[in-house]
């Protein structure tokens, strides 16, 4: 692990008891004493507290002084509306390529003078490379180096936040602030990856420890590392990019059509004008080949990503394969995802090949557990 790097909060997972794993180019806690199967359930039925301080934090400034410069530029990347976005908005994105494919997923938010964007640590070089060969014309490209990211997740979230900075109980799903700890300005969302209601907060380096110990001091409030993290948002039905999504799906074969704005799409005030436009349109049109689609196996075993699936028990060639699988605590069952042919429906019944024995999975709607998000 010599050659890994560490985020802010490194100490503190060790102190913590923390298990550390290399993860996108950092050493990162899978879990701590508690073990996955409880962080999971308890973040399930309290608070979790998990670093996301790999992930890459930009500002996106725009030359000219006009907000609408800087989205109607980044929107250029995106089959996503950036310019309806409303200040103290967040919303969730899509880089594609030329082929319609996915560069990477990530989260963006309308801050009146600039726009903040956070992009997955391991597409976190390639991402902010992109931006600026894209972007510098119209805008500052600034990485953030100097900031941990932290996301509280679960029922207790608010209460728990709530007591550091009353602000918080305020905010409502996918909105954005700037509120203040002891005269530190914290960047806060109320969002996350697990399904759950929850907060996704840019602490200052200097302060990310402290703050992480008054939160970690509440007992409802427990660390949570990334194994829990993995079958949180399996559970929840959400994209893990390089496993569920890359640049061989597009977002209409993921299921996230619902990510595409009116605005963007064909007879919208700004259709197209994205990378891969053509095909992405056409899809949402007349359907993909295959989709993205959740299974749940019969029995207990669970499914891994690579498992072959098959339409039938016996004979005949793979129709696709397992992309995230694994066991769902809350849900008491196996859960996966697949790509499969867009002409199988929901009830379906189809077989992952699970050490040379083919299992029954049914298909499924997502998510597994229903979304608790604060509306």
């Amino acid at each position: 692990m010599a050659d890994l790097k560490r985020t802010v909060l490194y100490d503190l997972h060790i102190a913590l008891g923390g298990k550390m794993v290399p993860f996108a180019g950092y050493e990162m806690p899978v879990q701590y004493p508690m073990g996955v199967l409880k962080e999971h359930l308890h973040t399930r039925a309290q608070a979790g507290l998990f670093d996301v301080s790999h992930m890459g934090q930009v500002i996106l400034r725009p030359k000219s002084g006009d907000a609408a410069d800087a989205a109607r530029a980044f929107e250029a990347l995106m089959p996503v509306d950036v310019l309806g976005l409303a200040e103290g908005r967040q919303r969730y994105g899509l880089f594609t390529n030329e082929a319609g494919g996915i560069l990477d997923d990530l989260m963006f938010a309308n801050r009146g003078d600039h726009l903040f964007v956070v992009v997955n640590a391991a597409c976190k070089d390639q991402d902010i490379a992109h931006m600026r060969a894209h972007l510098s014309d119209a805008c500052v490209v600034e990485e953030i180096t100097d900031r941990a990211l932290v996301a509280l997740q679960g029922p207790a979230a608010e209460p728990a936040l709530a007591r550091l900075v009353p602000g918080a109980a305020e905010m409502t799903f996918m909105q954005v602030a700037i509120l203040d700890w002891q005269g530190v300005d914290l960047w806060i969302s109320r969002s996350g990856y697990t399904g759950e209601d929850g907060y996704e907060i840019s602490v200052p380096d200097a302060q990310a420890r402290a703050f992480c110990e008054a939160l970690l001091a509440m007992e409802e409030v427990a660390p949570i590392g990334l194994g829990a993290r993995d079958s949180l948002r399996l559970e929840a039905g959400m994209c893990l990019y390089g496993h569920d999504i890359d640049t061989t799906t597009s977002p209409v074969e993921g299921n996230l059509g619902w990510a595409i704005q009116k605005a963007r799409r064909a007879g919208g005030a700004r259709e197209g004008g994205f990378p891969g436009a053509a095909r992405i349109l056409r899809e949402l049109a007349e359907g993909p080949a295959r989709r993205r689609v959740g299974l749940k196996p019969e029995g207990r075993a669970p499914m891994r990503e690579g498992t072959q699936v098959f339409a039938a028990a016996e004979g005949g060639a793979p129709i696709g394969a397992i992309t995230s699988g694994g066991f769902g605590p809350s849900i008491e069952g196996p859960m996966a995802m697949a790509y499969l042919p867009a002409t199988l429906a929901e009830g379906a019944t189809v077989y992952g090949d699970v050490r040379g024995k083919r299992l029954p999975a049914t298909i499924v709607p997502m998510p597994f557990l229903p979304n608790r998000f604060k509306r």
